[in-house]
């Protein structure tokens, strides 16, 4: 505990912001300290960085929705968040209850729906990265439950925990997953490797193997109980030279997990293996290759395979009968005779090699390999199909899995879209049965590319009507993608889309208004069908809501009803509108709702302005915050950078001007928030509406 805390206060003191913990007593607000550097820390053990830039990531504090610092990485294969919720306890005892768990995964949840107004402006630096991660890909999401304590979450929690991870990853598979760190891993990080304990083990390998050649190994099979009986005794420690270290709770785990109980047999087959390193290793005894050794392990790391080893740990306490013939391939490498830097290395290597992937195997089917050659001769483009090769310039072709994306938005049966949208490397597409029904047993070169012409235009007119969409009609067009493509497709004439002479540039020129007709009529249908609450990302990734929301969207577009107009909340001219219906300031003076001296922030409200005022805010915090003041009349903000009074609007209006160089109108009262209560126009909106007034014009 000493060490934790001595590191946060000579690591994170002044760097982190403390400013709205201010009338706080001075014990409490070391208190809130505390807790803001274990959330820094955490950030910072999962993704490494300077203190300076960990201390930046921290937004705790009102409206932080449940969560307590954020750090986003822009992988080559996929992009990463991590979302941390600290607990500090000077007793070692840092609680962490459903409530917390409710409170954290609702934070997600309206991440998730591109709600960011209802973070606070600590918060609003990130959401350009953020923005950025999901329009490159569904991102890998780690929530970190960062608690100072020793003794496990209690079965309540972890229960409701998996229960929420599993809601989650059953919309987008294997997006979401919880990762516990505690007082013995902030510990070890803190001190390093000094912090790795150095593990001596006696280890039993069946049938084992050996290499001496260029350097020491040993290879055989070890059995779940010693396997359950090494973590058993080692835990973490196990993991020291780890990349990462194993997950508590993860889709991993959870499949590992059950094979043992269900399958024990097949375990050996179906693991990929462990990997440990090992300062040396000495045999007990005589020890015959092919025979069972014996031998004794010094300074040994796992560093592949530490979910697999926590997860037999697991299994095993739970159902032993069960598990305990579950056997797995384990790799002992010496390092007493390694070049240095050779242990990274294999840590790098084992734990970074890309896995064969089912479309590998379509990449041979004949379809596929006759798809390529019509594109070639009949159309003069390219189709890749292989992963690797150089994916073409979009005028000059495409790869198999953009028009696998393509052919499940124009399939007849809405799931494939839904399926398609699953998962980023389209996982759901190439098993047997879809993929038959997405490409069919002879897919025509001219349906194929035609296809994808129409996706790439109903993605570019979404594109642009999201510059003046918020929240989620922001968040439908941006995951509904396949969702509208499948809508706009029927309501084209596609009956001559694999005849070569077929007029298909008049069809695309039907795009941009049945792209703006179906996205109004599949948002009315998610709200009507399952409520303004639900999750827009649910909709469109799940195959029983999605056929439900097309069913809804066809039957409108059909009966040639007008589109309804979307929510006023969903889009910044409307909002803009209802902000100048209700004369906020007046209104919210006369009834004294804000207090003297009450500091707001400020929150950009388009993503136009998300992307032009981010860095400019974050470069002076003073710019997002003003002091409100009952008795200034129109003019009611002091801004913190200059000191000088002004109304919401021209405030924001200036903002943007001197962010960008845009001198457009804003409504400053929907930009304009009161910490833990709501925006300005929200505020005055609830005080009309409790004394029984009709918003009016200014």
């Amino acid at each position: 505990m000493g060490y934790v805390r001595k590191a946060i206060e000579d690591r994170f003191t002044g760097l982190i912001d403390m400013s709205d913990q201010a009338r706080l007593s001075e014990a409490s607000r070391h208190q809130a300290f505390l807790s803001r550097g274990l959330a820094a820390l955490a950030a910072q053990i999962e993704h490494p960085c300077s203190d300076r830039v960990a201390a930046t990531r921290v937004f705790d504090g009102q409206d932080d929705q449940g969560l307590d610092s954020i750090a986003v990485d822009f992988g080559t294969t996929r992009s990463r968040i991590c979302l941390v919720q600290a607990k500090w306890s000077d007793q070692n005892k840092g609680g962490f209850g459903e409530a917390e768990v409710h409170k954290m995964f609702h934070g997600l949840e309206l991440m998730l729906d591109r709600n960011f107004g209802r973070f606070n402006r600590r918060f609003q630096p990130f959401v350009p990265d953020i923005e950025r991660a999901y329009d490159s890909g569904t991102p890998k999401i780690t929530l970190v439950l960062a608690l100072m304590r020793e003794a496990p979450l209690s079965d309540g929690v972890r229960e409701l925990i998996r229960m929420k991870q599993e809601e989650q990853n059953q919309v987008v598979r294997d997006m979401v997953e919880v990762k516990v760190l505690d007082l013995r891993d902030f510990h070890r990080a803190i001190l390093g490797d000094a912090a790795a304990p150095k593990i001596d083990a006696k280890v039993q390998l069946e049938c084992f193997g050996q290499e001496s050649t260029p350097y020491k190994a040993m290879y055989g099979t070890m059995t779940v109980p010693d396997l359950a009986d090494l973590y058993e005794e080692h835990r973490r420690g196990l993991f020291a030279r780890n990349i990462r270290d194993s997950l508590d709770e993860s889709d991993v785990n959870s499949k590992i997990r059950e094979t043992l109980r269900e399958e024990p047999e097949h375990f050996w087959y179906f693991s990929n293996g462990i990997t440990m390193l090992c300062e040396s290793i000495q045999s007990i005894g005589r020890a015959l290759p092919g025979k069972v050794g014996n031998f004794q392990l010094s300074g040994v790391s796992v560093v592949n395979g530490a979910q697999t080893v926590s997860a037999i740990y697991r299994a095993f306490t739970e159902d032993t009968g069960a598990a305990q013939d579950g056997r797995v391939l384990v790799r002992l490498i010496s390092l007493e005779d390694c070049p240095p830097g050779f242990g990274d290395q294999v840590t790098t290597t084992t734990n970074t090699q890309n896995p064969i992937e089912e479309r590998d195997f379509k990449s041979l089917d004949p379809g596929q390999v006759r798809l390529r050659d019509d594109f070639a001769m009949l159309l003069k483009r390219s189709y890749v199909i292989k992963r690797g090769e150089t994916v073409p310039d979009p005028a000059h072709g495409c790869s198999i899995t953009e028009a696998a994306e393509a052919l499940a938005a124009v399939s007849p049966n809405a799931r494939l879209a839904a399926v398609a949208k699953r998962d980023d490397n389209l996982a759901g597409l190439w098993e047997d049965h879809n993929y038959q029904e997405t490409f069919g047993p002879e897919p025509n070169v001219f349906k194929v590319w035609r296809s994808v012409e129409l996706l790439r235009e109903v993605r570019a007119q979404l594109q642009l009507l999201r510059e003046g969409l918020v929240w989620r009609a922001d968040a439908a067009a941006f995951y509904g993608d396949l969702l509208v493509t499948h809508i706009v497709y029927r309501r084209l004439d596609t009956r001559a889309i694999e005849d070569p002479e077929c007029d298909w540039a008049t069809e695309l020129a039907k795009v941009p208004d049945l792209v703006r007709e179906s996205l109004s009529w599949v948002l009315d249908a998610i709200d009507n069908e399952y409520g303004t609450s639900s999750h827009i990302i649910a909709a469109v990734r799940n195959t029983e809501r999605i056929e439900r929301v097309v069913r809804a969207a066809l039957r409108k577009l059909d009966s040639e009803e007008k589109a309804p107009e979307l929510n006023q909340d969903y889009q910044v001219a409307t909002a803009e509108a209802r902000g100048r219906k209700v004369n906020a300031v007046t209104t919210l003076v006369a009834a004294g709702e804000i207090e003297e001296g009450t500091v707001l922030e400020f929150r950009p409200y388009s993503k136009p302005e998300r992307r032009e005022m981010a860095e400019w805010l974050a470069v002076d915090p003073r710019r997002a915050q003003a002091t409100w003041s009952n008795a200034a009349g129109r003019y009611p903000l002091q801004w913190h950078a200059d000191d000088e009074w002004y109304s919401p609007s021209g405030l924001a209006r200036k903002m943007r001007c001197e962010a960008s160089g845009v001198n457009s109108s804003a409504q400053g009262t929907i930009r304009w928030f009161v910490p833990g209560q709501g925006s300005l126009d929200e505020l005055a909106l609830a005080v009309r509406l409790r004394e029984g007034n009709e918003p009016t014009e200014e």
